[in-house]
């Protein structure tokens, strides 16, 4: 008999955990939630498709350091664009409980790999161009561009 205030506190707990779960699936419609997310889609696949090019291709050498550097912060500048449109799918399809809506958002965080890839590609472009960069200060690069490019590239709702 002691037994049942508790087993109301847990009924009620659980019962609030349930809720919160719901709400926090997102309460949009896929048919809502789905172009959004295919709008990142697109430029993530854009994106991957230019790094896949660069990664294939030869470093490309520069006569001067600065047209290293233009070339360089360009490529950074897309890395960042890459993650925030990696970001911004996932915060897009968080706004549904629709699982294929919320797999299809996930799924381009395998680019995030290439970028990697794409860095140490960087890193050896860099030093054929007589110039090196810190992989780790680039990082640290992205990681503070990327919530600002998130919010540019946020479509209105």
């Amino acid at each position: 008999m002691r037994l049942r205030p508790y087993i109301s506190v847990v009924v009620g707990v659980l019962t609030w955990l349930g809720a919160v779960t719901v709400f926090a699936a997102g309460t949009k419609p896929a048919a809502e939630v789905l172009p959004r997310v295919e709008y990142h889609l697109r430029h993530i696949d854009d994106l991957a498709q230019h790094f896949e090019g660069v990664l294939r291709s030869p470093c490309q050498h520069f006569s001067t350091a600065d047209e290293w550097k233009s070339y360089f912060d360009g490529e950074v500048d897309r890395v960042v664009l890459l993650v925030a449109h990696v970001e911004q799918a996932w915060v897009e399809a968080k706004q549904t409980g629709d699982d294929d809506v919320r797999r299809a958002a996930k799924a381009p965080r395998r680019r995030l790999e290439e970028a990697r890839t794409l860095l140490d590609k960087l890193q050896k472009c860099a030093g054929d161009n007589g110039t090196s960069f810190s992989q780790m200060g680039v990082w640290k690069k992205i990681e503070r561009e990327v919530p600002d490019r998130q919010a540019q590239i946020t479509q209105p709702q």
